[in-house]
């Protein structure tokens, strides 16, 4: 029996998918949740985690749902590419207009250690194999650049934590990830890393809600 978790802040698509995957007779959902942080929290491991996205795929996202399971991500592809998702642990794409036949055979082939694109995504994705990817210089994921556009910008974690609604071990996780990536030390670096790549902006005061 395969278990899978599935992950959406949206309501209606995570109780949608939740019983897409328990159809399946060799699938059990263990665990169904708004965020991976609460995954994370939950400690498990599953052999599938469904991720849906809004109308870009998270590297960061990705890559912390790939320390609990193998993802399978659904998203609008809008902003991120495949290769991107791939690249930072995705074991299959899906878009929010894929077939559920489609979807459920991602699940099993996921499952079962290979590796599925959608039919709908398979021309995007040979375009970006074909182009090398088009990935941010940096390699930051859209996340992360937010995260150092924020710590750049004098913001504290538990700030940036309440501006991005996650939560601040998440925060510093992505911190952390950023000074790897950007070969950096400390918070003067990292600050004039963010100026040479465009990623800095002046600090804004906190609204009332996230005061």
């Amino acid at each position: 029996m395969f278990e899978v978790a599935v992950v959406s802040e949206q309501p209606v698509s995570l109780a949608g998918l939740e019983k897409l995957a328990s159809d399946a007779a060799d699938m059990r959902v263990t665990a169904a949740v708004a965020t991976v942080e609460e995954l994370l929290e939950m400690a498990g491991l599953y052999d599938v985690v469904v991720l849906d996205l809004p109308e870009y795929a998270d590297a960061a996202e990705i890559s912390l749902a790939a320390s609990l399971g193998s993802p399978l991500v659904s998203a609008g592809w809008r902003r991120t590419g495949l290769l991107t998702a791939v690249r930072a642990g995705a074991r299959g794409c899906v878009g929010h207009r894929t077939e559920q036949r489609d979807i459920r055979e991602a699940l099993h082939v996921i499952a079962g250690g290979g590796f599925y694109v959608c039919p709908r995504l398979v021309g995007r994705f040979q375009e970006e194999l074909a182009r090398g990817g088009g990935e941010e210089p940096s390699g930051l994921a859209p996340r992360e650049i937010e995260t150092l556009r924020l710590i750049a910008s004098g913001f504290t974690h538990a700030q940036i934590a309440t501006r991005m609604g996650l939560s601040p071990a998440t925060v510093n996780t992505y911190a952390k990830r950023i000074r790897a990536k950007l070969n950096v030390s400390n918070k003067a670096e990292l600050t004039r890393a963010a100026i040479e790549l465009g990623h800095y902006q002046q600090k804004q005061p906190l609204s009332r809600a996230a005061a």
